[in-house]
């Protein structure tokens, strides 16, 4: 019997079925309207690093044929066969988007679903309708993705700029062939014209390439022929500089214009492409980039950004010279998943994928786009307890809707945590926002020497995200007998870890100016495996 999925629904595939030979079709149809359905072969940044693995009308199957598109069949508007022990290692992740072939909205289709087919019987399926989408033209449907073992994801994520705008997401372009300059032709003589093949009018849709026909060996119903569509084929790759010089760094001279790939004249490294639109994160212990527009003085970009001076953005921009150079890598990222960083101050959270809501600290709200909700969430008598205890009251919002929500607190740093069924202690001060999903309860640590008189921590079980903040990069560190953290310092640990009160004062230090200070600490104990997160940073 098949399942039923919601937006946001994920399983392990080996929970679905035990066969990796598997039949994906998709039915996704409106008035008027012909689509686009492609699958996208991405790596491990979630890129199309390989356009080989760009499935579509044009390319019609991968390299090693793991990835076949089949055509319309079995009430499907299009199919694909997916072998997945023949993927090869550097594909993690298979995205199967459908996008509006000329004019149009989502908003105008009406029932559709993606499902998945093996050995001929239904496993799954995610159906959909026009009402879950509205200005998009063009959605991600499912994916498939490599964690630890193959997996399928429920996405139904849309956007508005269509084909070109899911490209851009996946880092590569949409570039349309130019039509060849035709010779001067001499004046033609008396008579009939030759019979030279004529350019195609326009708006006629050129010759489709051939499909070769895949063997119907794993249940999946032969293929019916496609009919073309389109008047010329689609170009997909990755997102490349152009070929104009770019300006040399603040300070230097200009120096000649590499090839592609290539260092001429280059004393440093050339950066490693990022994301359309985004940055490369800085390497782990690394200073954060310096404030927009503007570079540190006296230092040298973070790894992986343009180089930039005196305001203006150095290096060759996909955009060009400009306005929009100038704001290309602060850019929206959108992944697909339900939780996505925008750097690491900033959280962004669909609330339409997964249908649940959120509980989020009161003022961390930044910005906010669609129908989104916001409504107190009383902390209980627990809550309260807190909150006279303490003075700072935990106070949360209730975000719900169909919409995306930007989080910060205070430029912190933002890390999300996905549990899994597991469980984790984290300091009521360093929790951000988490899914309403989660089971969480208020612990208290009582002590003298901790201000406040007590550490309050929340405890998290379940199936769902928890967003931590932290001053600075943290440590993750295991615990052993010997584990001793400064209260003020611990961020989270694990929720079998043993937490103990441990006083290190001594009278003789103590009695004159200039002791340590460090009289009070948490001890943890536990069994291998168990650990603690602490930050940079103390009261």
């Amino acid at each position: 019997m098949a399942r039923e999925f919601q937006r946001g629904h994920k399983a392990k595939i080996s929970d679905l079925t035990p066969g990796t030979d598997l039949y994906v079709g998709v039915q996704i149809a409106a008035p008027g309207l012909s689509f686009d359905i492609s699958c996208f072969g991405l790596d491990a940044d979630e890129q199309l690093s390989d356009d080989r693995y760009f499935i579509f009308f044009n390319q019609p199957k991968s390299p090693e044929e793991s990835i076949q598109l089949l055509g319309a069949q079995s009430g499907d508007t299009e199919s694909f066969r997916v072998t997945l022990d023949r993927i090869p290692a550097n594909i993690h992740k298979l995205s199967f988007t459908a996008t509006i072939d000329g004019a149009g909205q989502m908003s105008q289709i009406g029932p559709g679903y993606i499902r998945v087919v093996a050995g001929g019987e239904e496993v799954v399926r995610y159906a959909f309708t026009g009402a879950e989408f509205t200005t998009e033209r063009a959605v991600m449907l499912g994916d498939f993705y490599l964690k630890d073992v193959w997996r399928f994801a429920a996405v139904g994520q849309g956007f508005d700029g269509g084909l070109d705008a899911l490209l851009r997401n996946f880092g590569g372009e949409v570039a349309e062939d130019q039509p060849a300059a035709q010779p001067p032709q001499a004046a033609p003589g008396f008579g009939a014209p030759a019979q030279a093949a004529a350019p195609p009018a326009f708006g006629a849709p050129a010759p489709a390439p051939h499909v070769p026909q895949p063997a119907p060996a794993f249940g999946a119903p032969a293929p019916a022929p496609q009919a073309p569509v389109h008047a010329a084929p689609t170009m997909a790759a990755p997102l490349a500089p152009p070929p104009a010089p770019a300006p040399a760094p603040y300070g230097q001279p200009p120096q000649p214009q590499p090839q592609f790939g290539q260092v001429p004249g280059q004393t440093a490294p050339p950066a490693a492409p990022s994301p359309y639109g985004q940055p490369a994160p800085a390497p782990y212990g690394q200073q954060a980039p310096a404030p927009y527009g503007q570079p540190a003085f006296g230092q040298q970009p973070p790894a992986g950004m343009p180089p930039a001076g005196m305001g203006v953005p150095q290096g060759a921009p996909a955009a060009g010279a400009g306005l929009a150079a100038a704001l290309q890598p602060y850019k929206e990222t959108a992944t697909g998943a339900r939780w996505t960083p925008q750097n690491q101050q900033l959280m962004r959270v669909d609330l339409a994928m997964g249908g649940v809501p959120v509980l989020a600290r009161q003022g961390s709200m930044v910005m906010y786009q669609g129908k989104v909700d916001f409504g107190h969430k009383g902390a209980g008598f627990t809550g309260r307890i807190v909150g006279n205890a303490t003075g700072q009251e935990m106070q949360l919002m209730r975000c719900t809707g169909r919409g995306q929500v930007f989080l910060a607190e205070e430029g912190a740093h933002l890390h999300p945590i996905e549990l899994q069924g597991d469980g984790i202690c984290v300091s009521a001060e360093n929790v951000l926002a988490f899914d309403e999903s989660l089971q969480y309860e208020v612990r208290r640590i009582e002590g003298h020497g901790i201000p406040g008189g007590a550490l309050f921590t929340m405890q998290f079980q379940g199936t769902g995200t928890v967003v931590v903040k932290t001053h600075g990069i943290p440590v993750v560190l295991p615990v052993t007998p010997t584990t001793f953290a400064d209260c003020n310092a611990v961020v989270a640990w694990s929720s079998a870890s043993q937490v103990i009160l441990s006083s290190q004062v001594r009278l003789r230090r103590n009695a004159y100016p200039g002791h340590s200070g460090e009289t009070v600490n948490l001890q943890f104990r536990g069994a291998p495996g168990n650990f603690i997160v602490v930050q940079p940073y103390e009261v």
